[in-house]
C-alpha cells in the first residue's frame, strides 16, 4: 500500500565527472557546468580529513626539494636546472598533483627557440585540452580564469609541448587513467563520496548545535488534502527551508484556525552519539583506504594492531607507504623534468630528497629523543659510484686479509720500501710483507709497489634494518685504496650521520655512524707475474699458501687504536658523541 501524500527526501549519489567534446568549442569539459576541478578542491577544502592527507602526501613527495645524484659530476648542468625550476613551483606542482590528479608546466623558449629558458607552474584547474587530433594527440590546451564565464573571460590557446613554435608551450603532467582520454582520475577516487558525507555530519552537527539539539520533525498540513501540484509546491517549499545539513531553526505555519493548525511531530534519533560516532569513524576510515594510507600513525592519528610498538608499525608502514604511493608520484614529475632537460641536451640523475617520519638505524628505530636525529633522504640519493675499484684476478692474487688495525697499519707502512730490496727472494718480500705489513695512507697509490697492493673492503651483514650508505657499500663489493676511504670524509656519502647531525664525519674509524654493525678489512694483493714482460717469472698459487702457512697470520695481535678495528655499535656510546642526549 502507497500514500502519495507522504514524501521522502533521498540522499543524492555521486556520479563520476562528464567529460563532453561541445561542437560549438574547441576545448574539452570537465564535468557538470565545466567545474569538475573546482568540486575536488572544495573536497580538499571542506573535508578534515582529505585536507590532512593531502597536504601530509604532499609534504612527503616533495621533502626537501629536487636534487642529482650525478650534480657534483655534472656541476653547470645541475646549475641550469636549479635555475629553471624554483622550489616554489615544485611544491605546487607536488600538491596539484596529489589534489587534482594532474599538474602543468609553463615552458618558455628562448626567443631562437635553441634552449628552455625557465618553467613556471600554471594552475591546471584553469586548463582544459583542446580536442585531440586525428592521430589521437593533445596539440593544445586553453586557459581561462574563469571556465563558467568564458564570454567574459575568453580561453587563450597555448600549444602543446613539443607541437608548437612561439615562445610558450603547456607540459601536462598525468599518471595514465584507464578509460579517461584527456584527464586523469585522481587516486583517491573511490573515497571521494566519504569525503562528502564527512562534511554534510560536519555540518549537520553544527547545525544541531545551532538549533539548540532539536530533533527530526514530521510536518503534517490537517487542513485539507491539496492538489498534487499544490502538495508538490508545499512540498518543495518545506524541504527548500528545512532540509541538508544547514536547514533552518524556525517553521512558520499560517493557519485559518487552531482546528486547522499545522502540527509537528518528533521523530527521535536514538543513540544519536553512538551513530554519530560510527559515521565519522567510518568516512575517516574509508577517506584513507582511499589514499591507501597503510597506517593512520604516519598522519597523527592513533593506532593499535598486531604491531610490537607504534615505532616498528610507523617504520614498516612507511616502507610500504614510500614503495607504493610516494615514489611513482616523485617518478612521474621527474620523468618530466626529464624531458625539458631533454631539449637542452642536459641529462641528469634526478631524485626526490624524501622525508622520513624517523630515521632508521641497524637497529630499528632510532631513538626519538637523541639530538643528532634528521629526516634522512631516501637511500637512492646515496652516490659512491666515483669510489672503490674492482681486482683484476686474473693478474692480483689475494695473499692476506685482516680487520684493520690501526696502530699496525702505521707500522706497515715503514716496511714497504724494503719490498725493492733485489737480495730477497719473492716468496722471502711475501713473507716479510704480510708479517710487518704496509699501507700508506697520505699518499695517491704510492702504497702500491709493482708486486703488491693494498686496499680495503667494507665488512659485516646486511640486515633488513641496514642504513642505505652500509647496503650500498655492501652491495658494491669493491676495494678501496686508503686515501679513498679519506677522501669520503670531505663528501656527503652518508648524510645526518656526522656529529649533531652534520653531512661529513671521519667513514675510515666510524664506518656508517653511530650503532654501526659494520668494519673495513684489510687486503693484501700479489701480483701474479709482471704483465708487462711475459717472460716473467710467475708466483704460483701453490708459493701462495705455502706462503700463508708460514706467515702464520692470525697470531699477528692488534696494536692499532680500536675504533678503526672495531665497530661503532662496540665502541663507548655505541659510536656517538657522549652528549648524546640518550647517554644523558
Amino acid at each position: 500500500m502507497t500514500n502519495d501524500n507522504i514524501k521522502i527526501v533521498e540522499l543524492s549519489t555521486y556520479s563520476a565527472p562528464e567529460i563532453t567534446e561541445d561542437k560549438r568549442n574547441d576545448w574539452v569539459n570537465y564535468g557538470d557546468e565545466n567545474n569538475y576541478f573546482e568540486f575536488l578542491i572544495d573536497r580538499y577544502r571542506n573535508s578534515t580529513t582529505n585536507n590532512s592527507i593531502i597536504n601530509n602526501i604532499s609534504r612527503l613527495v616533495y621533502g626537501y626539494g629536487v636534487g642529482a645524484l650525478d650534480g657534483a659530476k655534472k656541476p653547470n648542468e645541475y646549475a641550469q636546472f636549479v635555475s629553471m625550476f624554483s622550489k616554489d613551483d615544485v611544491r605546487k606542482l607536488v600538491l596539484e598533483l596529489k589534489m587534482l590528479g594532474q599538474c602543468a608546466l609553463q615552458v618558455h623558449y628562448s626567443k631562437d627557440r635553441k634552449t628552455i629558458k625557465k618553467v613556471f607552474h600554471i594552475p591546471v584547474q584553469l586548463l582544459r585540452p583542446e580536442k585531440c587530433n586525428k592521430d589521437g594527440e593533445i596539440e593544445a590546451y586553453y586557459y581561462s580564469d574563469n571556465w563558467q564565464d568564458v564570454k567574459n573571460y575568453e580561453p587563450k590557446r597555448i600549444d602543446a609541448f613539443g607541437f608548437g613554435s612561439k615562445e610558450v608551450e603547456i607540459l601536462y603532467i598525468q599518471p595514465y587513467s584507464v578509460g579517461m582520454k584527456y584527464f586523469s582520475n585522481v587516486d583517491y577516487l573511490g573515497a571521494i563520496p566519504y569525503t562528502v558525507l564527512e562534511e554534510e555530519i560536519s555540518d549537520y552537527l553544527i547545525n544541531l548545535v545551532q538549533t539548540g539539539f532539536s530533533s527530526q520533525k514530521v510536518i503534517n498540513f490537517n487542513n485539507g488534502t491539496p492538489t498534487p501540484e499544490q502538495q508538490d509546491e508545499l512540498y518543495r517549499s518545506v524541504t527548500n527551508k528545512l532540509t541538508g545539513s544547514k536547514g533552518a531553526k524556525l517553521i512558520v505555519s499560517f493557519n485559518d484556525n487552531k482546528d486547522a493548525s499545522t502540527t509537528i511531530d518528533d521523530i527521535p534519533l536514538n543513540d544519536a552519539p553512538q551513530h554519530y560516532e560510527y559515521l565519522s569513524e567510518e568516512s575517516q576510515r574509508k577517506i584513507m583506504l582511499g589514499h591507501n594510507v597503510t597506517s593512520p600513525l604516519l598522519f597523527g592519528i592513533a593506532s593499535t594492531n598486531g604491531f610490537s610498538s607504534n615505532a616498528d608499525e610507523l617504520k614498516n608502514s612507511f616502507i610500504l607507504f614510500d614503495n607504493l604511493v610516494i615514489r611513482p608520484m616523485q617518478e612521474l614529475l621527474c620523468d618530466a623534468f626529464d624531458k625539458i632537460l631533454a631539449y637542452n641536451g642536459i641529462s641528469l640523475n634526478l631524485y626526490f630528497q624524501t622525508l622520513k617520519p624517523l630515521e632508521f638505524n641497524d637497529n630499528g628505530v632510532k631513538d626519538e629523543n637523541q639530538e643528532d636525529v634528521e629526516l634522512s633522504s631516501q637511500e637512492d640519493k646515496i652516490d659512491i659510484s666515483e669510489f672503490g675499484e674492482d681486482i683484476d684476478e686474473d693478474e692480483w692474487v689475494l695473499i692476506d686479509s685482516r680487520k684493520v688495525d690501526y696502530e699496525l697499519e702505521d707500522e706497515l707502512d715503514n716496511h714497504l720500501e724494503e719490498l725493492n730490496n733485489q737480495k730477497e727472494s719473492l716468496l722471502s718480500k711475501v713473507v716479510n710483507f704480510v708479517s710487518t705489513g704496509t699501507a700508506r695512507p697520505n699518499t695517491k697509490s704510492e702504497q702500491d709497489t709493482q708486486m703488491f697492493k693494498h686496499r680495503y673492503r667494507y665488512s659485516g651483514k646486511v640486515g633488513a634494518n641496514s642504513r642505505g650508505f652500509c647496503k650500498k657499500m655492501l652491495q658494491a663489493n669493491k676495494v678501496y685504496r686508503k686515501e679513498d676511504i679519506i677522501n669520503m670524509n670531505t663528501k656527503v656519502v652518508n648524510e645526518g650521520w656526522g656529529p649533531k647531525g652534520a653531512d661529513t664525519y671521519d667513514i675510515w674509524l666510524y664506518k656508517g655512524g653511530g650503532d654501526c654493525n659494520h668494519f673495513w678489512t684489510r687486503e693484501t694483493y700479489l701480483r701474479k707475474s709482471d704483465v708487462n714482460n711475459p717472460n716473467a717469472k710467475k708466483f704460483t698459487p701453490a708459493q701462495v699458501r705455502k706462503a700463508g702457512k708460514t706467515l702464520g697470520t692470525d697470531e699477528i695481535a692488534p696494536k692499532n687504536e680500536k675504533k678503526v678495528y672495531q665497530k661503532p655499535k662496540d665502541m663507548p656510546y655505541n659510536g656517538f658523541l657522549p652528549t648524546n642526549k640518550r647517554f644523558n
